[in-house]
């Protein structure tokens, strides 16, 4: 019964041992790594939605408040991401937003360039009460 129960217990490790190198076991067994997201994920949805002339508030809104931000230089921000996982690096995005006079002058980095200065989309006025359909009226 003895030899049975050893003889189960090492046919359930068989499966393991091919992944295992028999010269080098030690290297087999290898701590956990987990993923690490660090920084801003910004998307290019975001970066659509930032126009020149922007305040730096409205910039903030848009994209979230910077991970870097230089004290020597104010006028420029910095949103740095980078997504790891298993110990390997996946993405890293790096974008930088310029102020002129504490409007949006620029972007830089790892996105399409801003759109020239263009006059910003004008409301189009919405009717203040739905109209009721004919079938209702009567």
């Amino acid at each position: 019964m003895r030899y049975a129960i050893l003889l189960a217990l090492l046919l359930t490790g068989c499966s393991w041992t091919e992944k295992i190198d028999l010269k080098k076991p030690i290297e087999a067994l290898q701590p956990y790594k987990m993923d690490i997201q660090q920084g801003n994920v910004i998307t290019q949805d975001m970066i659509a939605k930032l126009k020149p002339g922007m305040t730096p508030s409205q910039v903030r809104f848009a994209l979230g408040s910077p991970l870097v931000v230089d004290p020597f230089r104010n006028n420029r921000w910095d949103y740095v991401y980078r997504l790891e996982k298993g110990g390997k690096l996946v993405e890293a995005r790096r974008i930088t937003v310029v102020f002129e006079n504490d409007v949006l002058k620029g972007i830089e980095g790892d996105v399409t360039a801003l759109p020239a200065a263009t006059k910003p989309a004008e409301a189009q006025p919405q009717p203040a009460v739905a109209p009721i359909p004919e079938a209702e009226k009567k």
